[in-house]
């Protein structure tokens, strides 16, 4: 079966949305993507994509990149010097992705506040303060 023969079924237990749907909703995916579509349609070394991603681990981008060029959305070239430039793009596909996670990213930038504001007095809350 070819991927334009049938759509995932996000509430079906059993259907790969969710689990493709893990992958690409983490910060790092988010943060990965947003780099590489910058520099689209250019490469990006690994160690530029270390640097331009504070807080991310080297384990951490290499386990992201490894599962974007896994799902085809990021291609990879190796040279083969030593010590060997690993560089990175966004694929046709990883391209499309780029749409819908800045869109997720803006509106996570726009409404941090107010989240923050309700988490706030979610924990000031004498009714939460019980539930918990």
């Amino acid at each position: 079966m070819t991927s334009r023969q049938k759509r995932g079924d996000l509430f079906d237990p059993e259907c790969p949305t969710r689990r493709l749907l893990d992958r690409i909703g983490t910060k790092w995916t988010s943060m990965a993507v947003k780099v590489l579509a910058e520099a689209a349609p250019d490469e990006v070394r690994f160690a530029e994509l270390r640097r331009r991603i504070p807080g991310v681990s080297q384990k951490m981008l290499s386990v992201t990149l490894h599962s974007l060029v896994r799902d085809g959305l990021v291609t990879r070239r190796v040279e083969p010097t030593v010590p060997p430039r690993v560089h990175y793009r966004l694929t046709d596909l990883g391209r499309s992705l780029d749409v819908p996670l800045a869109a997720l990213r803006n509106w996570a930038e726009e409404h941090m506040a107010r989240i923050d504001e309700a988490n706030a007095m979610a924990d000031d809350s004498p009714a939460q303060s019980g539930s918990r």
